[in-house]
């Protein structure tokens, strides 16, 4: 294996390392020895690329792996401060750039193959680099930093500068490319957005400038860009204002306000996956969401790629290929993938196509012919490819994929793809040198793949994945077998005796706890396995014993290490335990000694369940003094310890002589101070001379084990990585095996410089191992290659299947009974024998072996307990029939008391809990009500009720109030007074300019101006409110509310009416509610005569029994009647004891009552009562003569004059009882009639209530209009400002934009200038050489000379390097930048040099003057080339001025568009303090619409209601007159109409009576009929309808007439209008056709003047004619006001003169 890199960084590592050696301590045997990387292995799945047409290379930890695709050899190059962070290559330079991942990390260049450091490029990054890209031609490198930074910079790396940056705060990128047609554009690429960077060049100087390209969104919609901060739409809304950005809205100012963006704005993009560049500089982009993108770059333009439709045999070969790849991913085991429903995670562009792929495992080959494409499938590796790279020659394909393989395919043969590197994705776990540990090595991974490699150059012999999450690996020196823990306790054994073909050949499931470490002896006897929970297990090591389990220690502590030491000659093997003890700082070591006896006689040493007897294994422990994390045992009772409360290494003699006065402490015999940091381990090596220590800073030293001297270290891996998970050294100590915690590589260390005794001492104490191991492991390997292989499936079908047994394990139980107790404790292990544990399947035969062995006893036992329990049923039958005196109480049969009050004690904590629970629910809900009561009723000063109608389905509430809070009383304070202030001062400012007028006007004039203010009061106000409670007198006029302040105000005035309204109501609803409690009471109370007149007349009628509502008596819901509870009421002991103490008192105090015999009497002879009451007459009844049973002739004279009078009795009795029962039946008719009129008022009283808050209503939002109005002006006006801010925020961001360009220009000008007479220059010299051709050689003939001359101005073919020349390299015409002169120059000077040689030359010409020559010829063509190169970069520069000037007009006009728009904010400001909103009250039919919408009134006016007036009572003075004629008309029509009307009156009553009489024959009587005729006045009301429509006809013909006379009157002033607007824009047309000549005039001037010239010259002309508008601006501004006032005064004397007109 080559290992160039790694000798070509070993100096500078060594001097790094020597300056890490810590400060005096003795290190001269650094220079005896030095430990050198004898190979890497590892993956990287995301950064991988060719440094040239043969070699891959990719990071690896700390480390950068080069690997030769057609020999597959390694080379290395190794990262000297740390883990290899961003990483790029190139491979037409052959250059490859990392970074590493310290603080301020660097970038370092790197050449292949020689691995010569180039350059460092030191930026300002301070934690990381994410991305580094190469440019495909030229010496640029684009790297882009991770937080704090997050700059994007652009380098030359062949001169180490740094060209540009750019920060994008809180941005992270996913990829970063170059364009490969032009450097200058730059790719930048996150998950959900693309920039494409320009870099801008000025000569020297670069400038980056990002583009953002708009992303469609999720669902391949693109969407036109628009911009919140300056919208398009400018529409005003004369109410709603104007539009404004929703910045300006939401009350932004600043940055926030340019990018803010709603919710509902946003929309979700497209999330990209991977992206490419073509040949014309276009962007091929892959989505999650399965689109295809293509973007140009110039324009940012963004199109989706759409499939071309296939025919219908290629869909149905399509659907096949799908369906047979678904059936063998389905047979791996793996997902499965629709080939239609693609998403794209790599791509690589050709001469051909695109050629993508993504998680299906499929290689596409795209054709796109503009915005379609066909696919076709070129290679099938059914596993996730994450990346696409083509080689320099576009020749091989590289496929990685995201499981640690890597694929070649050549797009030219359209063969399969061949697999390259086969790896594992997953990081390394363990490594272990295979016996006899020179030869092969074993490693694991945490995935559970175990690979087997070649010692000397890294070929992976071998690969077997377990399928599993393994947790430790050791191979076993014994044997050829390897043994892997895994997280579940399991233990697979590997037989490796063939490295080509590992296999499993035996599991042994030891417990439920993770298999921590596996640890062998030197011997190979013992496998000590460490697990959770202090369990350790020791195993039979060898495969003719079948690995069996010979015991277990369970340690109390936390074990944090374990080395095992091999005594040969005792024949032992001590196991060292290092355990954490948690209560003291202190570290204990425990050792226990195993020797041969444990295999030979197992059953000796252990217990019934398998675990071994502490006396057997000689338990020793001993406590150290410091706390350690690692610790080692020598062979001669000394321990190193690593220590974690201190960087340093203990040493430890275990003797009596080291132990403190505390007999169980033993003191450190030395500490060596540690370079390291973190947590770390020791390892000793196989000859105990060596200690070697890691950390997590990823350092590896070795110690010589007898001085601590370092020896040699090694940075083999980093802090950033995890450290250094395991390491290992060989049997004879010539390698050493490092794997990382979490960078994924595996690295083997040999000894570059080592003392030759050091050497032989190792290879001895080799030799001499395996010749002790050398017999049994032969014996060994051939018993394990006669194993079976093991047969298992995978851990989800295991895992089901122990689900399964352990449910069905109750079911499947033995003959034998078991207790209780015994089938909890099998329960927690597995059923099955084959998925039981090891401690399972010994617990449950110790189980069996004691239920047999107790067979009888169990038996015994149970017959007695059926005995007594017999027993007991029949004593507690017998109990049943014993007098209750004699009874037993139950709980006296209980044999297991202890277990009733265990029962008992459950039973009454679940009853506590239960009750515990129900009690803070209700504490929770009465919180809510407490909550609930205080916000919505305690808070209220007026509660919220109703009132209903007693037979009417109408209901008034009132209106809730809240009490007002003292803050809001003493704003309403502040402002009254501020009102009153205010009030005054204006009545003082009219009182000093008021100016005393007479006005002559009429009785009835000022009678009809009262009446005017009145309605105009309402009108102006716009509301009803003084009506109704309120007091408008303290407002503010609504033509007066200009400032915020008086809007302010004014709410806080409105509120306070709105509050007093809804209180004068309530009074009136108070009074209503009040008298409604009075009828019910006056109802009750005839009630109670009703039901006494009923029970009278013996009547079963159902009497109206009016009551309160829920809604009248809101505070009853506040209370719980009894009647409301449905379940019975608990009652506590003491609360039924109370309520049968009060009963039994009440029930005392009945009983001399009852006992009264003078009442009994009363009641028993006459009812009760002394006398008979007259209400008792329908009662009473005469009893017959007692000879009434006779028969008739039988009675006497006397008894026949006592029948009469008996007779004449009953009579009367009867007649006085009808008479009663009339009586009785009156009154209870006006009683009912009394109940009725009273409560049908009260429903007319609750209607007119209800009429009232109707209109109250009415009101309340009159004011709450106005209320909404001054918000909305005031949010209006707020939001104004906040646009106006933004907008002053914008444009100083502009200014200052403006500013730096402005300068940018001026300096590019002087450089221009500057350059160009350097570019003359250049020009000038090159045609002098030219001419100065002759001179140079006037003495050569003339025919020579002309033909030198031809040979002077000959120049070579133009020299093209071989990559232009390749053919399949799609960017082959790419353009090289102005720094490619010098190579450009460079090739064409080695063309030159054929030109030079004397063949050429001409015959007859001296050599000498050839040599000249060809200098001369050399010399113009440098010149030449110097002035090419010169031309382009003065055209860059001019390019790039030109740019600038772009930029710096677009930022002119959107400054001069700032401007504007500031201009019209303030004026839309000002509109909104003058324009105000004013609500009018109009009466209902004095404005009438033909139609529904509302009219124009953009050009309506405002004037004086006093000029009105005025006019008015002129009107009406004239008016009268003509009324009175009208009236005379009137009069005498009116007769005519009178005597016509009751004379068709008549005829149609006469027509109506006939017809009547016909009707009411033939008609029968329906409702409306009834109506009729219970009526009264139905013609009346008829009559009444009819006159109110005709006088409603006439007034709508008055208003017609009057509305056509205004029309008429309107369109002559407005054609008057017209005219005069006519004639003002002819002369307006005039003037303008003037002043666009001087305008015209004026360019011309000033074009030819030029703009730096009369700049300030035009500056101060327009400044003078601003200043001379403003002047003239204001004249006329005073000429208008003495206009008005002259025009007032003559409209006051004409009407002093002219009263009547």
């Amino acid at each position: 294996m080559e290992a160039a890199g790694e000798a070509h960084g070993a100096g500078p590592a060594s001097e790094e390392l020597r300056a890490e050696a810590p400060r005096g301590r003795h290190c001269s045997s650094v220079e005896e020895a030095a430990l050198e990387v004898s190979w890497v292995q590892g993956f990287s799945n995301k950064n991988f690329g060719f440094v040239n047409n043969q070699t891959i290379c990719y990071p690896c930890g700390n480390y950068i792996l080069f690997l030769d695709i057609e020999t597959k050899k390694t080379t290395v190059l190794q990262c000297q401060t740390g883990q290899v962070g961003a990483f790029a290559a190139n491979g037409n330079s052959q250059v490859l750039a990392f970074s590493d991942r310290k603080l301020n990390p660097i970038i370092y260049i790197y050449t292949f193959p020689e691995l010569s450091k180039l350059t460092e490029l030191k930026g300002n990054a301070q934690l990381d680099y994410t991305l580094l890209a190469f440019s495909f031609t030229g010496p640029y490198l684009a790297s882009y930093s991770s937080i704090p930074e997050f700059v994007l910079s652009v380098w030359n790396w062949q001169e180490n500068i740094l060209l540009c940056s750019e920060s994008q705060p809180g941005v992270t990128a996913t990829s970063l490319s170059f364009n490969p047609m032009n450097w200058q554009q730059l790719c930048f690429v996150n998950e959900t957005s693309i920039t494409i960077w320009h870099i801008e060049r000025n000569k020297d100087e670069h400038h980056l400038k990002g583009n953002p390209v708009k992303l469609p969104d999720g669902q391949g919609s693109v969407s036109p860009h628009e911009d919140l901060f300056f919208p398009v739409s400018c529409s005003e809304d004369p109410y709603h204002g104007p539009d404004l950005p929703v910045s300006a809205i939401a009350g932004l100012v600043g940055d926030e306000a340019e990018t803010f963006m709603p919710r509902n704005y946003i929309k979700p993009s497209v999330h990209l996956t991977a992206h490419c560049w073509t040949a014309t500089s276009e962007i091929y982009m892959g989505c999650k969401e399965g689109y295809v993108l293509a973007i140009d770059a110039e324009t940012r333009s963004v199109s989706i790629l759409q499939q071309k439709p296939l025919p219908e045999y290629m869909r149905k070969v399509s659907d096949v290929v799908s369906y047979v790849r678904r059936e063998v991913q389905k047979k791996k085991g793996g997902k499965t993938t629709d080939l239609q429903k693609r998403v794209l995670f790599a791509m690589a562009f050709c001469n051909e196509g695109l050629y993508a792929a993504g998680s299906e495992g499929v290689l596409f080959f795209y054709h796109i012919k503009s915005l379609q494409y066909e696919v076709k499938i070129c290679a099938d590796i059914l596993q996730p490819i994450s990346s696409l790279i083509f080689s320099p020659d576009y020749t091989v394909l590289l496929l990685v994929t995201d499981q640690g393989t890597v694929y070649t395919y050549k797009p030219a043969h359209s063969g399969e793809a061949v697999k390259l590197l086969d790896a594992c994705s997953s990081c390394f776990l363990a490594a272990d040198f295979l016996t006899p540990g020179n030869k092969y090595c074993v490693s694991v991974t945490t995935s559970g793949e175990v690979q087997v490699w070649f010692l000397e150059d890294a070929t992976c012999l071998s690969k077997l994945n377990l399928d599993i999450e393994a947790t430790a690996m050791a191979c076993c020196p014994s044997s050829n077998s390897v043994a892997v823990g895994t997280k579940k306790g399991q233990i697979y054994f590997l037989d490796v005796t063939k490295v080509e073909a590992p296999r499993v050949v035996h599991r042994i499931f030891l417990s439920k706890f993770p298999v921590l470490s596996l640890h062998y002896d030197q011997s190979g006897q013992f496998l000590i396995a460490r697990a959770t929970e202090g369990h350790i297990f020791i195993l039979d090591a060898r495969p003719s014993k079948l690995f069996q389990v010979l015991g277990y220690v369970v340690l109390a502590d936390e074990v944090m290490d374990l080395s095992v030491v091999s005594d040969f000659k005792n024949d032992l093997v001590e196991v060292v335990v290092l355990l954490n003890v948690a209560e003291v700082q202190r570290a204990r070591l425990e050792i226990f000694c195993l020797s041969s006896a444990l295999i030979t006689d197992n059953d000796k040493y252990v217990n019934e369940q398998g675990m071994l007897n502490p006396s057997a294994i000689k338990k020793e422990q001993y406590d150290l003094d410091y706390p350690l994390s690692s610790a080692v045992r020598s062979k001669d009772k000394i321990v190193y310890g690593y220590c974690t409360c201190a960087p340093f290494i203990c040493k430890y003699h275990l003797s009596e002589e080291n132990m403190l006065e505390d007999p169980s402490v033993f003191l450190s015999e030395k500490r060596t101070p540690s370079n390291q940091f973190g947590s770390g381990f020791l390892c000793l090596s196989p000859n105990s001379r060596w200690l070697a220590s890691a950390a997590k800073d990823g350092v590896l030293f070795i110690y010589c084990a007898f001085t601590m001297d370092i020896l040699a270290q090694k940075h083999c891996h980093s802090y950033q990585g995890g450290g250094i998970r395991s390491m290992v050294f060989s049997l004879d100590g010539k390698f050493i095996l490092v794997n990382g915690e979490n960078d994924g590589a595996l690295v083997c260390l040999k000894w570059k410089k080592i003392k030759k005794i050091e050497v032989k001492e190792a290879a001895f104490h080799w030799q001499s191992l395996l010749a002790i191991l050398n017999k049994s492991t032969s014996d060994e390997n051939v018993v394990l290659k006669s194993m079976a292989e093991w047969q298992f499936e995978p851990e989800s079908t295991l895992e089901t299947l122990a689900e399964e047994k352990f449910k069905e394990a109750p079911l499947k139980s033995s003959n034998v009974d078991v207790t209780e107790e015994d089938g909890n404790i099998t329960s927690l292990y597995s059923a099955g024998t084959n998925d039981m544990t090891w401690i399972g399947q010994k617990i449950k035969k110790v189980i069996r072996e004691e239920t047999e062995r107790f067979a009888n006893q169990k038996k015994e036992l149970q017959m007695g307990i059926k005995k007594l329990r017999k027993t007991i049923q029949k004593m507690m039958h017998e109990n049943e029939q014993v007098p209750d005196i004699e009874k037993l109480e139950q709980q006296e049969f209980n044999l297991d008391i202890e277990e009733q009050e265990r029962a008992q004690a459950e039973a009454e904590q679940e009853v506590a809990r239960v009750r515990k629970e129900i009690e803070m629910e209700n504490l929770a809900n009465r919180y809510l009500q407490d909550v609930i009561k205080h916000e919505c009723w305690d808070a209220m000063c007026v509660k919220g009720r109703a009132v209903k109608c007693f037979h009417m389905a109408c209901e008034v509430k009132n209106y809730p109030l809240k009490e007002r809070s003292e803050e809001e009383l003493e704003t309403l304070e502040k402002v009254l007074q501020l009102k009153k202030i205010e009030t005054g001062d204006l009545k003082v400012q009219k009182k000093n300019l008021e100016i005393k007028s007479e006005t002559v006007l009429s009785k009835e004039g000022e009678k009809a101006e009262v009446m005017a203010d009145d309605s105009a009061s309402y009108c102006l106000i716009g509301s009803l409110s003084s009506q109704y409670g309120g007091d408008t007198s303290i407002l503010y006029h609504q033509w007066d509310l200009h400032t915020r302040e008086q809007k302010v105000n004014q709410i806080v005035l409105l509120k306070d009416i709105i509050y007093k309204v809804k209180t004068a109501f309530n009074k009136e609803f108070d009074i209503v509610a009040r008298q409604k409690e009075q009828e019910i009471a006056r109802v009750k109370e005839r009630n109670l005569r009703i039901r006494e007149i009923l029970a009278q007349l013996d009547l079963q009628v159902e009497v109206w029994e009016p009551a309160l509502t829920e809604d009248e008596i809101p505070e009853r819901a506040l209370t719980v009647q009894d009647s409301e509870i449905k379940v019975e009421n608990y009652l506590t002991h003491q609360e039924t004891e109370k309520a049968e103490m009060l009963a039994k008192l009440e029930m005392e105090r009945r009983l001399p009552a009852m006992d009264n015999e003078r009442l009994r009497a009363l009641d028993d002879m006459m009812g009760g009562v002394l006398e008979v009451k007259k209400e008792d007459i329908l009662k009473m009844d005469i009893p017959p003569p007692p000879f009434i049973s006779k028969p008739e002739h039988v009675w006497n004279d006397e008894e026949k004059k006592i029948f009469r009078e008996h007779e004449r009795k009953v009579k009367e009795l009867n007649e006085e009882k009808e008479k009663y029962r009339r009586s009785l039946e009156n009154e209870l008719k006006k009683l009912e009639a009394s109940i009725q009129e009273t409560t049908e008022n009260f429903d007319e009283t609750v209607c007119k209530l209800s009429e009232r808050k109707v209109k109250l209503e009415m009101v309340i939002y009159q004011e709450e209009l106005k209320i909404v109005n001054l918000v909305y002006a005031l949010l209006l006006n707020e939001e104004l400002d906040t646009r106006e801010a933004g907008l002053h925020n914008f444009l100083m961001k502009k200014e200052k934009e403006k500013v730096k360009t402005a300068r940018t220009i001026q300096t590019t000008k002087n450089k221009i200038e500057a350059y160009i007479d350097t570019y003359e220059n250049a020009i000038a010299e090159e045609k002098n050489l030219e001419c100065g051709f002759t001179k140079e050689f006037a003495d050569v003939p003339a025919n020579l000379l002309d033909e030198l001359f031809q040979l002077y101005k000959h120049r070579p073919k133009t020299p093209v390097t071989e990559r232009l020349l390749d053919t399949t390299n799609p960017y082959g015409d790419c353009s090289g930048s102005a720094e490619d002169h010098k190579d450009a120059l460079t090739l064409l000077m080695k063309a030159m040099d054929e030109l030079d040689s004397p063949e050429h030359m001409p015959n007859g010409l001296d050599p000498s003057i050839w040599e000249h020559f060809c200098l001369a010829r050399r010399n113009k063509m440098e010149s030449e080339e110097l002035v090419k190169w010169k031309a382009l970069t003065l055209a860059e520069m001019q390019a790039f001025l030109q740019r600038r000037m772009d930029d710096n007009e677009k930022i002119k006009s959107e400054i001069e568009d700032i401007f504007q728009e500031l201009t019209w904010l303030q004026e839309e400001k000002m509109k909104l303090q003058l324009n105000l909103t004013i609500q009018f009250l109009l009466k209902q039919g004095q404005v009438e619409l033909e139609s529904t919408e509302i009219p124009e009134y953009t050009d309506a006016i405002l004037i004086h209601k006093s000029v009105i007036e005025e006019l008015n009572c002129s009107i009406m003075a004239q008016g009268e007159k003509k009324i009175a004629s009208m009236v005379e008309c009137k009069e005498f029509s009116k007769g005519i109409f009178q005597l016509e009307w009751e004379h068709k009156k008549m005829r149609m009553q006469i027509e109506d009576l006939k017809q009547k009489a016909r009707d009411i024959v033939t008609l029968p009587i329906s409702k409306d009929r009834q109506l009729f005729l219970t009526v009264l006045n139905y013609d009346s009301r008829i009559a009444h309808h009819i006159s109110v429509m005709e006088q409603t006809l006439g007034i709508m013909d008055k208003l017609h007439k009057k509305n056509v006379k205004n029309r008429q009157k309107r369109i002559k002033e407005l054609e008057k209008c017209i005219s005069l607007k006519a004639q003002a824009n002819y002369e307006l047309s005039l003037k303008l056709k003037e002043m666009l000549i001087s305008v015209s005039e004026r360019r011309h001037i000033f074009e030819a003047a030029g703009e730096s010239h009369t700049f300030p010259k035009i500056a101060k002309q327009r400044y003078r004619e601003i200043l001379k508008q403003k002047h003239l601006r204001g004249l006329v501004k005073e000429q208008e006001e003495q206009f008005e006032i002259l025009q007032e005064e003559v409209e006051r004397l004409r009407s002093r003169t002219f009263p009547i007109l």
